[in-house]
């Protein structure tokens, strides 16, 4: 089945048992099925240091189960009780300031402390003793949207450790690293190393890297202490832990390479919570920045992801909190599933009486009642999911990769040049994706650890740090028949975020036939433009001045200093071909580039139909048949074409020629192969 339910506290409720019983019998009416439970249980689990009361989630077991449902059991580490915090105070978090912090929040916890680790594990051993054989545990959901760090004196030498083993216990290979002689930087003792601080050291740029990496490594560490006792008890449950994104620019969470995470846990499972209804962008706009980052979690492991958490109405934590309009819930939950979702999750099931979430979006509102707009379309929603459980297990391949890296991201973000707010690493990949997704393109957002050889086609725009391994694969992807797109301030520096002297890499120089000798940042209100193929295309924030070795010139500049200069180029390498786009430029130039790429490599969507703007077609498949969900994100209906004969998995009928969306209305068909 497709999952559909979401986070249940019951634990707010057991003074108030009539709501309890309501829970179980609504749960049914929203047709949901499963819910993850005990998220941030842990006082109620253990009120005492010792004494545990575990009988209260004994019953939401049985009463779960009694209706066909499913627990996701979660582990309640991202927020411990206050007896914790008084008792132990090691395991509190110290800024990066070096103050130690009160107990509260959540998450304000250290990933190094042997307390907490101790205290976790022993409470994740008694949840997997209890519960590890129950029928309806289907998933441990570890802790809970992990992030931040601790800089307190253990993460201080937890964190000379891990430099220790990256550098092979040779100081001089980490002052070299870094740069040392900068700024008189150079240490003659690993205990002079401290993490980054404003109150300290925030201009060595090796070193806020190999921070931001010890941080995702920790944090991984921690995680995996908690998960010890799950696998040992009870090794055919799968585990996850719920990812992010930023929400507000939507763009992958900043904080963790998931990248390495991924490798941890045995489902990906996120947190999404679009703007919709927006006043700076269309929902259209939004749409495909959801897409990418669904697109973008789905290939960290090849498979279905699940979507953990989102809002059937709004959020509480907007600047505005606004409501979906109706449709629009059935529509974005659908789009989740098009991308590679076996579920729809809520946070959250009933919301809090009190406290900072106590209006946050929830099936069941305070009117407790089941009539009001936003249970009856999480009922829809539910209902949909029942029809079109085929999907489920099924996976989206693709010719197109585009490579993401949170690493390079951290390394650019660090750069004291360029245009300090017009990086933009992450809406830079967005608006080169845009191109296939308005052309119903699958694509893979891939890492640079994933094997580039399945793609016809490369894109890796702005991968500011390249190390020698990652462009020694990009040149065997090339010279083996690939495709392959860059753009301006890419390969700039090295895993250790030092430039690489001579100018750029000489395989790279050699894969483009030419190399980027300078790099124009614009203010904000500069332009320029670009002429390609006899067109001309708006350029702003970033121009990079070319010189030609055996490269083609597609597209020239048109104004400054580099007027009529390589601006865009090709170039065969081996059996395949590089492309350099040396600009910023507009959205029309990467519809029109793109488009020829699409037609020359006979990229096609996996399921024709003809559409306008604003309408998406997203399609899922296994050996049979193919799944298509289409879907208008526009604020008018939109007629669309279906050029070869489908099935509505929702009503039964054939389809074939023109049919009318209405606004926010998604079609899911099915066609055999």
């Amino acid at each position: 089945m497709l999952l559909h339910g979401g986070d249940y506290n019951p634990d707010q409720w057991l003074d108030h048992p009539d709501i309890l019983a309501d829970d179980i019998k609504l749960m049914k009416l929203a047709h949901t099925n499963t819910f993850s439970v005990g998220i941030f249980a842990w006082s109620t689990l253990e009120p005492e240091e010792g004494s545990y009361q575990f009988e209260w989630l004994d019953d939401i077991f049985e009463n779960i189960h009694r209706i066909g449902g499913n627990v996701i059991l979660a582990t309640p580490s991202g927020a411990r009780p206050a007896w914790m915090s008084q008792k132990y105070p090691e395991v509190l978090r110290v800024n990066g300031s070096r103050v130690k912090q009160l107990h509260g929040g959540r998450h304000n916890h250290c990933f190094t402390s042997n307390v907490y680790r101790e205290k976790t594990q022993q409470m994740n051993r008694l949840l997997a003793e209890r519960y590890g054989n129950h029928p309806a545990l289907l998933m441990w959901h570890v802790s809970n949207e992990y992030g931040g760090e601790c800089h307190c004196d253990l993460c201080q030498e937890a964190f000379r450790t891990w430099l220790k083993d990256k550098y092979n216990h040779d100081l001089k290979a980490l002052n070299d690293a870094w740069w040392g002689p900068f700024w008189s930087h150079t240490f003659s003792d690993w205990s002079q190393v401290e993490s980054p601080s404003a109150i300290g050291e925030n201009a060595v740029h090796g070193l806020n890297l190999d921070w931001r990496r010890f941080v995702t490594d920790q944090t991984i560490d921690f995680y995996e202490n908690e998960a010890v006792p799950l696998r040992e008890l009870t090794p055919d449950i799968p585990i996850t832990t719920n990812f992010m994104a930023d929400t507000f620019d939507l763009i992958p969470f900043q904080s963790l390479d998931y990248s390495k995470f991924a490798k941890h846990v045995d489902v990906i499972s996120w947190d999404a919570y679009p703007a919709w209804h927006n006043d700076w962008e269309s929902n259209s706009d939004l749409a495909m920045k959801v897409g990418f980052i669904d697109d973008l979690y789905r290939s960290l492991k090849q498979q279905p992801f699940l979507l953990m958490e989102s809002t059937p109405s709004q959020v509480n934590w907007h600047e505005v909190n606004k409501a979906k309009r109706p449709g629009m819930h059935l529509l974005s939950s659908m789009q989740m599933i098009a991308h590679g979702s076996d579920s729809v999750m809520y946070f959250q099931w009933r919301k809090s009486r009190g406290s900072s979430e106590k209006f946050h979006g929830a099936v069941v509102d305070h009117d407790n009642s089941s009539n009001n707009r936003v249970f009856k379309e999480v009922a829809q929603v539910g209902e949909t999911l029942e029809k079109i459980s085929a999907v489920v297990g099924t996976n989206r391949p693709a010719d197109v990769a585009i490579l993401y890296d949170w690493e390079s991201n951290w390394a650019l973000n660090d750069a004291q040049g360029y245009g300090l707010k017009t990086k933009n690493y992450p809406q830079t990949l967005q608006q080169h994706y845009r191109s296939f997704w308005e052309n119903d393109i699958p694509v893979d957002v891939i890492t640079k650890e994933h094997d580039f050889s399945d793609y016809k086609l490369l894109i890796v725009p702005m991968l500011y740090l390249m190390s020698e391994d990652t462009i020694g694969r990009l040149k065997a992807y090339v010279a083996d028949g690939g495709r392959l797109v860059m753009t301006y301030i890419s390969g700039i520096v090295n895993e250790y975020d030092l430039t690489y002297l001579g100018g750029w890499h000489k395989d790279l120089q050699e894969m483009f036939g030419m190399q980027p000798v300078e790099t124009d940042t614009f203010y904000p209100n500069d332009r320029n433009y670009v002429t390609y193929q006899n067109k001309q295309y708006e350029l702003k924030d970033y121009a990079t001045v070319l010189e030609l070795n055996k490269a083609t010139t597609e597209g020239t500049y048109g104004e400054d200093f580099y007027a009529d200069t390589p601006a865009v180029t090709s170039h065969q390498f081996g059996k395949g071909k590089t492309y350099y786009i040396g600009g910023r430029l507009e959205a029309q130039f990467h519809t029109d580039f793109y488009g020829e790429l699409i037609k020359e490599l006979l990229l096609t969507p996996e399921v024709s139909v003809k559409h306008k703007k604003g309408v998406s077609v997203q399609t899922r498949q296994d050996n049979d048949s193919k799944y298509a969900f289409v879907m208008n994100f526009t604020e008018k209906a939109q007629p669309v074409v279906f050029e070869t004969t489908v099935k509505d998995m929702i009503t039964g009928e054939e389809i074939s020629g023109e049919v009318t969306l209405e606004k926010y209305e998604v079609k899911i068909v099915q066609e055999q192969k």
